[in-house]
């Protein structure tokens, strides 16, 4: 037989082979999410918000700068990427933070389409322009050097100096158009998106001690998104009179159990940050550590914290699946924490949930690589229809169950899905991750990201 003959006939009998599969894979559509964008809302008193066009995206139409002001001083805490590269504005906002101890803080200025990361001394130069801009700019006045109280937000590229003039000169229209209703506040939520495809805003009304507050938040994020923390931006403002030290801590506590526990690639980015605003507009008794009112406040803004962040998810770039990772019975909940991320991140797991394949050898093989204490023998794992109907046990106690691959097949068809690990420890501990599948539209968006 001849060589060139014999290779195309290798080459069609492998075509023949992976295309079933190809075909089969690529009928995974990425779910309608304009479910998931707010028509309306209840937005706390004081606050006023834009979000218009600078410049900064190429497309004309396209908004990239968000602003959010206060009629009085506020009380402000943010947490912050862990990156070594931390971009200008996250440095900037850090330092604002600790020379005012987090009060009497003026708003937040944000970009989007330049992450101004990476950017050396001018990118400094820029960060602390944007706060000084938004303060001169609500004020009225001319502050003082380096003594800015306007936090700053950047997302977008990596390496690029931002077109700081575009931004300065924009900001007193920005201010000059804000406004309080929801459509200033969803034009806010589209300024800072890059690769999402949809802006994510919520608001609610809530209740301590008898008195009436309200919380917006607002965040950003598709893709690079991992613990500690992910390319997102993400700020919640309420009109709670809160102390800086009480909101601080409130936003630890929220942030490990909501933003810090969603992945959607296991990459965390140079500008990640989650800042609260408190401005006290409603009235009613000061709420600090200790007062009566601190815990329903910190089980509110986490519980808002948790909606908030699995939008971020739910919008991973070409994700499919919305999968909670419920880890139960480990020793802390650290560990808890860690197997569930572990499970998130891994690749094959990912893909698996894809394709829609119940292979949990995959889940148990993570499971085992996650450096907790874990003994096999006591490990169960399942799958829990969101849909509230059985659970289907796929391990229990170390041995594999005879899986009904029918009815495995018809809870991985669904959109949402919740893996549940039961260690089996005694310890009582439980954490939960939310993480979504990997597709081959998540490369298609990341091989040409700056194009």
């Amino acid at each position: 037989m001849d060589v060139k003959i014999l290779g195309k006939s290798i080459l069609d009998s492998f075509r023949a082979v992976i295309a079933p599969a190809r075909q089969y894979s690529t009928k995974r559509q990425v779910p309608d999410k304009t479910r998931f964008i707010a028509t309306s809302g209840t937005y706390p008193k004081g606050f006023t918000v834009s979000g218009t066009h600078v410049g900064v995206k190429k497309d004309p139409s396209a908004l990239d700068l968000a602003l959010i002001f206060s009629d009085r001083p506020c009380s402000a805490a943010a947490v912050f990427t862990q990156n070594v590269f931390k971009a200008a504005p996250v440095q900037v906002s850090q330092i604002i933070l600790k020379e005012t101890s987090g009060s009497g803080i003026t708003g937040i200025i944000a970009n989007s389409g330049c992450a101004n990361a990476v950017t050396g001394e001018g990118g400094m130069e820029d960060a602390w322009s944007m706060s000084a801009a938004l303060d001169r700019s609500v004020l009225g006045t001319e502050p003082m050097a380096n003594k800015y109280k306007a936090l700053v937000m950047s997302t977008g590229v990596i390496g690029q100096r931002l077109p700081i003039e575009k931004i300065v000169n924009g900001v007193p229209n920005g201010v000059a158009v804000g406004g309080k209703d929801h459509e200033s506040w969803m034009n806010t939520a589209k300024a800072i998106c890059t690769t999402d495809t949809f802006p994510k805003l919520m608001s609610r009304e809530f209740t301590v001690n008898g008195q009436s507050y309200r919380v917006a938040g607002l965040a950003k994020g598709a893709g690079m998104i991992h613990p500690n923390m992910a390319t997102l931006l993400g700020y919640f403002v309420t009109d709670a009179p809160v102390t800086p030290n009480a909101l601080s801590s409130i936003l630890k506590y929220a942030v490990e159990r909501s933003f810090n526990s969603i992945s959607v690639d296991g990459d965390t980015s140079t500008n990640d940050t989650i800042a609260a605003l408190a401005n006290g507009a409603a009235g009613g008794a000061v709420i600090d550590i200790g007062t009566e009112g601190y815990e329903v406040l910190k089980s509110e803004i986490t519980a808002f914290s948790e909606n908030l962040a699995q939008l971020v998810v739910r919008d991973g770039e070409g994700a499919t699946k919305f999968v909670t990772i419920h880890v139960e019975d480990a020793e802390s909940f650290d560990e808890a924490k860690k197997v569930a991320s572990t499970i998130a991140t891994s690749s094959l797991v990912k893909t698996a949930l894809y394709g829609e394949d119940a292979n949990w050898g995959r889940i148990t093989c993570a499971i085992g690589y996650s450096d907790v204490n874990v003994n096999p023998l006591k490990t169960s794992v399942s799958f829990v229809p969101a849909d509230g109907s059985e659970e289907l046990k796929l391990l229990v106690d170390g041995e594999p169950e005879n899986v009904d691959e029918v009815r495995a097949s018809q809870i991985l068809s669904n959109e949402d899905l919740i893996i549940r690990v039961q260690l089996g420890t005694g310890g009582g501990q439980s954490a939960r991750i939310w993480t979504c599948d990997l597709s081959h539209e998540y490369v298609t968006i990341n091989g040409d990201y700056r194009s």
